[in-house]
């Protein structure tokens, strides 16, 4: 195949790297909790309802990032509203930094929790709108990547930093530092937004198709360039895209898997385990310090089977992987519901049930939930659909986060029983509601929502 052809893979994957520090963020972000969370519960005295509170206030700030990323990238482009969650990360180390009390802590998170919201949409989104088809899983997934890099990146850092003091220095200071670390990552994150295009789809929206023609054929080559703007320009027909046209009958099924999956991947529980995993590892009787480090082994193991995924998600399809995943992490939690209901800490048999969950989740529940979300919706409604899926996404990542250490204190090994039950429905739903969607182009999944309702 002629480089007329096949384009620049190499410029992709640029781009997709860009695009992807926003998921880094995003897992810096929401991560630095978990190693600072035990100290903030003892510099503000709190209680479990406030641990929870402190823990997951940032979430709330994720729905309203959430909810308004769809709207401002369709008017101001994907580029530009990464941007703003750019200045949001930077903004908030340092706030959160420099907290005098609570409520200010409080205020610094949720504005941290508008940029992950943000990001946590439009960094897949975009990545899908600029990679051919044929890569398109893959690279989407490497965002995914990016996010349980920075994850591991934070567990790291928290670990170095609660190192360098005893508990009263964390308490007082380490914390701090904890959370004014990401501001680098924030600063990278925004310079490099300048040097990328915006998305070629959203440009077709705005009528710029020249511009948009020019970025098609760097990416996939000039031949393949002309026939999908074509395709862009014939979906675009019905440009004026409201919020109620997602209530229209064509787009039903494909909202209701969309927001279906973006509960599941939360009330299976990862977000107890990437929040709270020195706090669990501690009521097996480990040391803050040993705790903490337990949790960078999380982060490798997270990551490790994140790259798995990346490898065989355009080879396996997403279906296969989501029915192994949901099936191997509900057996895990079961099984670590039981630990803790027996009290059987001996021996590494907690860490290694928490590492199979956690491996079981970054093969598929991760990285492919965000494949498909970023999939399935029409490009002229993308941004609005995917905005409703990512706020309930988040709602459910609240409801778990703030209520995790109350059912932990008051039913221990219970709490796991649940998110397994969750599980078992997360496999049900996607045996008998998710289409696979390997392969195609971002038109032909529209076109199929289109002929699955003419027929039914």
């Amino acid at each position: 195949m002629s480089p007329r052809a096949r384009g620049n893979p190499a410029y992709v994957v640029r781009l997709v790297i860009v695009a992807a520090l926003g998921g880094l963020l995003f897992g810096y972000d929401t991560a630095v909790i978990s190693g600072a969370i035990g100290f903030i519960r003892s510099r503000f005295a709190l209680d479990d309802v406030m641990t929870g509170w402190a823990a997951s206030c940032a979430l709330l700030g994720c729905m309203a990032g959430a909810a308004i990323a769809g709207a401002l990238s369709d008017r101001v482009g994907r580029k530009r509203a990464l941007m703003v969650s750019a200045v949001l990360f930077c903004l908030s180390a340092f706030g959160s930094a420099f907290a005098a009390s609570l409520a200010w802590l409080v205020a610094a998170r949720i504005a941290c929790g508008v940029g992950i919201g943000i990001a946590s949409m439009l960094s897949p989104m975009y990545i899908a709108e600029i990679s051919p088809p044929h890569i398109r899983g893959r690279m989407v997934s490497v965002n995914q990547f990016a996010i349980i890099s920075g994850m591991l990146v934070i567990y790291y850092v928290n670990a170095v930093i609660a190192g360098r003091g005893d508990e009263a220095w964390n308490v007082e200071a380490g914390w701090r530092w904890m959370f004014g670390s990401g501001a680098l990552p924030a600063l990278v994150f925004l310079a490099l937004l300048f040097a990328v295009p915006e998305s070629p789809r959203w440009l077709v929206r705005r009528g710029d198709a020249l511009r948009a023609g020019a970025i098609l054929a760097r990416v996939g080559g000039a031949e393949r360039a002309q026939a999908e703007l074509r395709e862009i320009q014939a979906s675009l027909v019905e440009d004026r895209a409201q919020f109620r046209d997602l209530l229209q009958r064509r787009l039903r099924r494909p909202l209701i898997v969309g927001v279906v999956l973006a509960i599941l991947q939360q009330v299976t529980g990862i977000n107890v385990v990437l929040y709270y995993a020195p706090e669990i590892f501690k009521r097996t009787g480990l040391a803050s310090s040993q705790a903490i480090n337990d949790t960078v082994l999380v982060g490798v193991v997270n990551l490790a089977f994140t790259v798995v995924a990346i490898w065989v998600v355009d080879r396996v399809g997403r279906k296969p992987l989501l029915l192994a995943a949901s099936a191997g992490m509900g057996c895990s939690l079961a099984l670590l519901g039981a630990a803790f209901r027996a009290r059987s800490f001996e021996g590494p048999w907690v860490l290694a049930l928490v590492l199979a969950y956690v491996a079981s989740f970054a093969l598929a529940m991760g990285p492919v939930v965000w494949v498909v979300l970023s999939e399935i919706f029409p490009t002229r409604l993308r941004g609005r659909a995917m905005s409703v899926a990512t706020v309930c996404l988040w709602a459910a990542c609240y409801l778990v986060s703030q209520t995790f250490p109350i059912l932990l204190a008051r039913v221990a090994g219970g709490v796991f029983f649940t998110y397994a039950a969750m599980c078992a429905a997360a496999l049900l739903f996607v045996l008998v509601a998710v289409p696979e969607t390997r392969g195609k182009s971002l038109e032909e999944i529209e076109r199929s929502w289109s002929a699955e309702e003419a027929h039914a």
